[in-house]
């Protein structure tokens, strides 16, 4: 279930994106929307079957293995994460909805030039892209998730290329984004090197253990799991 609530927006948008020109936009469109909305409608069913602290992984395959770093690809279901499920694909569903009429006759595209189906490919991707991003099992994944959403969000701000201030404001999007992504990088470093893991359970695990551990950074002597903290925070300050 979890895994097709996760999948079912990339088939939508990988449909609206490279099928329209056989089946024509309109049905792409309801494709896309249909999709997503489907996923929205399961994630409410398994918020509703959801046992109260209960934590389910769904293995789905074996990702890196290098040495003693193995990563692994796998769907970690929690309360928070059932609830961003919810959360993400209810209000992707009524953005789809509210794009049939939002995206209707729009004067910066000629008549009859196909746009509108580009667009729905790329919601439905964000969507993917959102809920790779909370489904995550470790924190190699989670950046992966995070690095989709930060290709949705430079095609949907440049969805209007033919206006430079679009394409000028899309660059800078992904330019900061790329400043954030460094911060995040360094901070899955250092969460590897002192925990030898990346794994959410394995790390949280030791978070009372590093909270007394102290890193020379700089020339300074600072808190291991302030560092840490700083260093993703950096990440999510470059994505807002």
């Amino acid at each position: 279930m979890a895994l097709f609530i996760l999948l079912s927006p990339l088939f939508g948008a990988i449909f609206a994106g490279f099928c329209h020109q056989f089946v024509g936009e309109k049905i792409a469109k309801f494709v896309a929307t249909a999709t997503v909305s489907v996923s929205a409608f399961f994630s409410w069913w398994l918020l509703g079957a959801y046992e109260h602290g209960a934590v389910e992984k769904i293995h789905i395959l074996k990702w890196i293995a290098s040495g003693e770093f193995n990563v692994s690809w796998a769907i970690r279901l929690d309360s928070l994460t059932i609830v961003m499920l919810v959360v993400i694909c209810t209000v992707s569903s009524l953005v789809h909805l509210y794009s049939f009429g939002y995206m209707k006759d729009d004067h910066n595209w000629k008549a009859g030039e196909p746009y509108e189906a580009r667009f729905f490919s790329y919601l439905s991707f964000f969507t993917f892209a959102m809920l790779m991003l909370v489904t995550s099992d470790n924190f190699l994944q989670m950046f992966f998730g995070w690095e989709g959403v930060g290709l949705a969000s430079y095609l949907l701000i440049g969805f209007y290329y033919k206006k430079p201030t679009a394409n000028s404001a899309a660059i800078k999007a992904f330019v900061v984004n790329r400043i954030g992504d460094f911060g995040l990088i360094l901070g899955i470093f250092c969460i590897f090197f002192s925990t030898g893991s990346i794994y959410f359970d394995e790390v949280f695990s030791q978070a009372e253990s590093l909270a007394g551990e102290q890193l020379k950074f700089l020339g300074t002597q600072v808190r291991l799991i302030e560092l840490i903290s700083l260093l993703l925070f950096v990440g999510a300050m470059g994505k807002s």
